[in-house]
């Protein structure tokens, strides 16, 4: 009876020493998932500050450019297609379409020197500038969480246990094709 309890306790003891670090590492991965998902959302929070400052931004703006409606409806256009968007890649895509259709908004008030002076459309640029900024420290945090994520899921043994469990690499924040080309804006 006491060689059934020994043999009993080094089973149990070996399965422990076993399966512990394993549940460490699920755990692990299940906190850099969430990391990512976190910081996935800190983009989407700024990205939708940004979409709330943009309509106060055309309205000052329409005041001054009533001839420059083009712009004001691709705005609109490119917002709702952002707020539309589901994935990574989508979002991606989305904002450097919204980009450049702010860039050209933001390149017609060059043409009205009197609105760049008006107080209201020097705070909303103010805000949208400072709003760029988080958008794009949000974008490195979450490429960054990203790095580490995906390094973790396939280091082995966690390759193992992300496999089982369905733990699949997440994509990167890239800008769409063609956004590094500077919009031509003609007047």
């Amino acid at each position: 009876m006491r060689k059934g309890l020994k043999i009993t306790l080094i089973v149990l003891v070996i399965l422990a020493v076993v399966l512990f670090p394993l549940i460490g590492i699920y755990n692990n991965i299940v906190n850099l998932d969430q990391n990512v998902n976190a910081k996935s959302s800190n983009i989407d929070t700024n990205l939708q500050r940004r979409s709330d400052l943009i309509p106060n931004l055309v309205q000052t703006v329409k005041g001054y450019a009533v001839q420059e409606k083009s712009i004001f409806t691709d705005i609109a256009a490119q917002r709702a297609k952002l707020a539309g968007a589901q994935t990574i890649g989508d979002k991606a895509n989305a904002d450097s379409q919204l980009s450049g259709s702010l860039n050209k908004l933001l390149a017609i008030v060059e043409n009205y020197p009197q609105l760049k002076s008006d107080q209201n459309f020097r705070d909303l640029s103010v805000a949208l500038e400072g709003t760029e900024n988080r958008i794009a420290i949000a974008r490195q945090d979450y490429n960054s969480s990203v790095t580490i994520y995906n390094s973790a899921i396939r280091r082995f043994p966690n390759s193992i246990i992300s496999g089982a469990f369905g733990f699949n690499q997440k994509p990167f924040y890239k800008a769409a094709e063609g956004s590094q080309i500077v919009p031509k804006v003609n007047f």
